[in-house]
């Protein structure tokens, strides 16, 4: 398990983590320096079409077309990750119009920016109402509780169409032992 914390990492809930905001969650870290962090959950999508609230976006988000919950924090904001058409793992990270990035091959969208801009940029793009964060130490202080397992991201994970099993396949692909816990029930009890 890689404990580096950074832009780009996965947050993966931990049995031990019992808040209904997280639990089960796996989160995109968009952020994290020492004044906090920043990320949004990938397996809490909402009923809310995005052409609801969002038209303009609609025809360049990724299936399914819908608002995923981000987080807690500001629910009537959003955020837009994207991938960059042409982006390559590995390679400097690519800039645009409204696009800044977090990876070589990931980041944010500025939701502002006219669509046309950017569309024919893109490979894909999920777009989350609110965020979770944290303040100065508390993501640290987490993830030393066993609350959290920090991972590395694919771009898959982001934008893939079920997200029911994103939890259970982000453990499973883990090394060692921490793959063991992609097989643990919904109630650890139960075991």
């Amino acid at each position: 398990m890689s404990s580096e914390v950074r832009a780009g990492m996965l947050l993966v809930a931990s049995p031990a983590l019992l808040d209904p905001n997280f639990a089960d969650t796996v989160i995109l870290l968009l952020d994290a320096d020492d004044e906090g962090a920043l990320g949004v959950v990938l397996n809490r999508p909402t009923p809310v079409p995005v052409a609801e609230v969002l038209a303009d976006w609609s025809p360049v988000v990724a299936e399914p077309d819908v608002l995923f919950q981000g987080g807690p924090v500001s629910t009537e904001g959003a955020l837009a990750v994207a991938h960059l058409a042409g982006a390559a793992p590995g390679a400097e990270p690519v800039a645009a119009p409204g696009y800044r990035p977090l990876t070589p091959t990931l980041g944010l969208v500025d939701l502002d920016t006219p669509v046309e801009q950017l569309a024919g940029h893109l490979d894909a793009l999920r777009i989350f109402a609110g965020y979770a964060g944290w303040g100065a130490g508390q993501l640290a202080n987490e993830i030393a509780e066993g609350s959290w397992y920090v991972v590395p991201a694919h771009d898959d994970d982001v934008f893939r169409e079920e997200t029911t099993e994103l939890r259970r396949e982000v453990m499973r692909r883990q090394p060692g032992e921490l793959a063991w816990h992609s097989t643990r029930p919904a109630d650890p009890d139960l075991n």
